[in-house]
């Protein structure tokens, strides 16, 4: 008999967030038991729906804390759609031999087209006329900006910033990066300290990693550096961003826009005084939502739970050395891969 994989993903997310080929893939290689729910397993709901489960799939926002761990009896492995693990408590999965991985950044293409797309948005009003006119059946025209000749400046080296600095080129712009972690040697791109490519860019993208280092990165004194009249986009995570701070900036006039597809709202939508804003552009949180980026990782994630129900470690796994209930489960655990830490510490989006 196939062992029991449960799929937490919520019953109407399970299309767009894994799919149909991932779904018919891992029937291929174990029994499936889905949310049947539309709301997200957390606690003992969780526990309970994990009951004789050799691996549970956890969807972005499935919380797997301390006090699930502990009750997780029959699970060996909680392999995430995603690359973001901060709802996984890995010191307690660890402390109970259950294995944790991740997947990798699929989104790379996704994230950079939507990137490009605020930005252009931005600089020509699109949003602002289309409202203008839905509400008033007339628009005013406004002068626009190029992005040719402008000067892109990006917070974070990581997967979706290398996929964009050579689209931005091939655009026309100047593309500015700041990361104290790489050094950054790609052709026509110009590495700087923090506030000196804020002070000089005309569009900031945040893409840096969210942890505890990194929260409220872009703070007042952050905003205050940027260039007057510039724009500010984060494609990253709502932890980067002190919200009043933001919001400040926007009502001062000090910058002409806000582009957000996360913030600190559940699920890590935009917050709703921000999304509101005259000035913002707001989508909820679906920049890496496309049929390529989720099927990447979704297929990933697919590949994973395969490898661990056949005794291997598979890449992504973030806690390979505590995997102590597939090593009693008779299985051998030997490493099919292993994690890639300087992936993890850039990595960017669910």
């Amino acid at each position: 008999m196939l062992p029991l994989v449960l799929v937490t993903h919520p019953r109407h997310r399970l299309a767009s967030y894994f799919g149909d080929e991932a779904l018919a893939r891992l029937r291929g290689i174990a029994q499936v038991r889905l949310n049947p729910t539309d709301d997200d397993l957390a606690g003992t709901a969780l526990v309970a729906a994990a009951r004789d489960c050799a691996v549970v799939i956890a969807y972005r926002q499935t919380p797997v804390g301390a006090d699930v761990c502990a009750g997780l009896d029959d699970v060996r492995a909680i392999v995430r759609c995603a690359v973001d693990i901060r709802t996984i408590d890995v010191a307690s999965a660890s402390a109970h031999g259950i294995l944790v991985t991740q997947a990798s950044a699929g989104f790379m293409a996704s994230v950079s087209e939507w990137i490009v797309g605020v930005m252009i948005d931005l600089g020509r009003h699109i949003t602002a006329a289309a409202l203008d006119y839905r509400a008033h059946g007339a628009a005013q025209p406004r002068m626009g900006r190029e992005l040719r000749g402008a000067t892109l400046g990006i917070i974070g080296y990581g997967r979706i910033a290398r996929h964009l600095c050579p689209v931005a080129r091939a655009l026309g712009m100047q593309v500015l990066v700041s990361d104290p972690f790489v050094t950054v040697d790609a052709p026509g791109v110009t590495q700087l300290p923090m506030a000196d490519l804020l002070r000089r860019s005309d569009y900031t993208v945040c893409l840096a990693p969210a942890n505890a280092e990194t929260e409220n990165l872009m703070d007042a004194r952050a905003f205050a550096t940027m260039r007057p009249g510039s724009f500010f986009i984060n494609a990253a995570r709502g932890n980067l961003v002190d919200e009043p701070a933001l919001l400040q900036a926007l009502d001062s006039g000090h910058l002409a826009g806000a582009a957000l597809d996360v913030g600190r709202a559940e699920d890590q939508m935009p917050s709703a005084a921000l999304a509101r804003h005259p000035r913002v552009i707001a989508t909820p949180h679906v920049g890496g939502l496309t049929p390529p980026a989720i099927e990447h990782q979704a297929l990933e994630t697919v590949a994973q739970t395969a490898d661990i129900l056949q005794g291997r470690i598979p890449p992504g796994a973030v806690n390979a050395d505590a995997a102590a209930r597939m090593r009693a489960a008779g299985l051998s655990a030997t490493h099919g891969g292993a994690a890639d830490a300087s992936r993890r510490r850039t990595a960017h989006l669910p």
